[in-house]
């Protein structure tokens, strides 16, 4: 008995493959000139627009510039500070006070208790009266406070931002200068985002000028009493690196009736 051979069928026709890559491509094509014509691609929302651009440029150049300068104007303040302690230092070594001029070297001063600088600005005339009435003396007595308690007291002003000579608030500073003799003028354009720097600069200047053991800084809308902070000082004066203050950043909690203020 003969055995049937299987029957196949004849295999259906194969498309070149040249022919569906080109289809593809078409395909592909023809997508996109229709998505390019009828659908608006949208734009990112902080995507700057080509005409807004250069003035976005402009902008941040302008920021980075203003950075770079406050950058500048801290490192200065710190130099200056770095040389003048290490300008006191060399002449304490030396037995020499930085408070002495060169007419009077050989008369060697005492040291210093402290020096305080009152921070104030030039719309504040009215509270360097009131302290002037108060408890800052004047004249020949703010100048035997230096002698005989070893205290300084200054009111720590800088400049305005156009110190010309026909400036109107310089002209005005300068004669309450003269009247007083109690300010020290700064080189430091006054405003109320560089008081941490206007602190330095007095620092740094204080330091260059009186040989004192504490240096203090006040606001002009203090009342301070002045024998009992020489007194507070006075028992610190034989510790080395002392620092009274607040220096945390919460909140100011204050009990009226005990006169207490903590930062918290």
């Amino acid at each position: 008995m003969a055995a049937a051979r299987p029957h196949h069928r004849a295999p259906p026709g194969r498309v070149p493959t040249r022919c569906v890559a080109a289809l593809c491509a078409a395909c592909f094509l023809l997508g996109v000139c229709v998505v390019n014509r009828y659908w608006a691609v949208p734009e990112p929302p902080d995507c700057p627009s080509k005409a807004n651009s250069g003035r976005s440029r402009a902008v941040l150049s302008q920021a980075q510039t203003r950075e770079v300068i406050i950058a500048l104007d801290r490192t200065i303040s710190d130099i200056e500070m770095r040389l003048a302690a290490a300008r006191a230092a060399q002449m304490r070594n030396q037995g020499v006070s930085p408070s002495d001029s060169a007419a009077d070297q050989g008369n060697m001063r005492p040291r210093l208790l402290f020096v305080m600088g009152i921070m104030t600005t030039f719309d504040n005339r009215r509270r360097r009266d009131s302290i002037r009435k108060t408890w800052m003396p004047q004249g020949e007595r703010l100048r035997m406070l230096e002698k005989d308690k070893g205290i300084v007291t200054r009111f720590v002003i800088g400049r305005s931002a156009n110190p010309g000579p026909d400036s109107e608030v310089e002209r005005a500073m300068d004669a309450e200068e003269k009247e007083y003799n109690d300010i020290l003028r700064l080189n430091h354009v006054e405003g109320q985002d560089g008081l941490p720097l206007k602190i330095q600069m007095f620092l740094s200047s204080a330091l260059s000028t009186w040989d004192a053991d504490f240096y203090v800084k006040v606001d002009d809308d203090v009342h301070v009493n002045i024998g009992i902070t020489r007194s507070i000082l006075a028992r610190h004066r034989s510790k080395p690196r002392v620092y009274i203050g607040c220096m945390k950043s919460g909140p100011v909690i204050a009990n009226k009736s005990l006169e207490v203020w903590d930062c918290g």
